[in-house]
């Protein structure tokens, strides 16, 4: 149990990244039944947005989220609403396509500006660590991680359902019609929907910059782990990707500590493939 103590700690906290990673995806595809493709690369950009205000300003990453919020929230509204919205409708195909185009125009100018190279953000907690026992300690920047998280999380589940745009978003995704009818214009909401969901997307970017390397190709790499949590917990339920960040990071940590860190990416999708056969919808989702 001593052995396994480190790598069940180092799963709770990675899975609340992983949570934070996922929950723009997975509100999108509640609101509007939008696979959003484009989800890794934009969180990518944010990752280098991140990066490049860091080195310009000289300042903490966290206070680059000043900038990269705003950002990202222009960026997935302009996205939402001069592309999907006019493909929405038009069977599933179209909007999955026009998701799929923009992750590759990303992915090359991200190539073209930045290079090849692995970049990563220089933050002053990376390298701390809270030392519990002689067998346990606990990463402050996974521990960050973590609690930012949850905070984006808890944030993202109050404003649903305590303010008058949350509760519009929801009236929308329930039914198009009678939100129309009730004076809702549901275009422009789904362009609300989807800046809101890049916010998010802008502070899980930050700390992905913080916490690995990354590329301009990475984008993809983060979509697979966002649709693996959102499958898991249950595509559209934020309490759904919460937990699924959980199991995910879980399986793939304990998966690495058994059988060698080769075998971390198919232990996690081995229990993605286990919650599928027992539950399609995902444990949150509905039938």
């Amino acid at each position: 149990m001593q052995e396994l103590a480190q790598p069940i700690l180092n799963g709770i906290l990675l899975g609340g990244l992983y949570a934070l990673i996922a929950i723009g995806m997975s509100m999108m595809f509640g609101i509007v039944k939008l696979v959003n493709l484009a989800h890794g690369d934009m969180m990518i950009l944010s990752s280098y947005l991140a990066m490049v205000f860091t080195a310009w300003l000289g300042i903490n990453p966290f206070f680059t989220l000043v900038l990269t919020i705003p950002a990202m929230f222009i960026v997935g509204f302009l996205f939402q609403g001069f592309l999907i919205n006019r493909v929405l409708g038009k069977a599933m195909e179209p909007p999955l396509l026009v998701a799929f185009g923009v992750s590759i125009i990303l992915q090359n100018l991200l190539l073209t500006i930045f290079t090849p190279d692995a970049r990563s953000i220089i933050s002053s907690v990376a390298t701390r660590s809270i030392v519990v026992t002689d067998y346990l300690s606990i990463s402050v920047l996974y521990l960050v991680n973590f609690l930012t998280g949850l905070v984006v999380i808890g944030l993202l589940y109050l404003f649903f359902q305590k303010t008058y745009m949350g509760r519009a978003i929801r009236a929308a995704s329930d039914d198009q019609v009678a939100a129309q009818l009730m004076g809702i214009n549901t275009k422009r909401t789904y362009g609300f929907a989807m800046g809101i969901a890049m916010m998010t997307a802008a502070v899980a970017g930050m700390l992905v910059g913080m916490t690995f390397t990354f590329y301009p190709h990475t984008g993809p790499q983060y979509l697979i782990i966002a649709f693996g949590v959102v499958v898991i917990g249950g595509l559209g339920s934020i309490k759904g990707t919460f937990v699924g960040g959980f199991i995910l990071a879980m399986a793939q940590l304990l998966g690495a500590h058994y059988f060698g860190p080769g075998y971390q990416l198919l232990s996690g999708y081995l229990v993605l493939l286990i919650v599928l056969a027992l539950r399609p919808q995902g444990i949150f989702g509905s039938v």
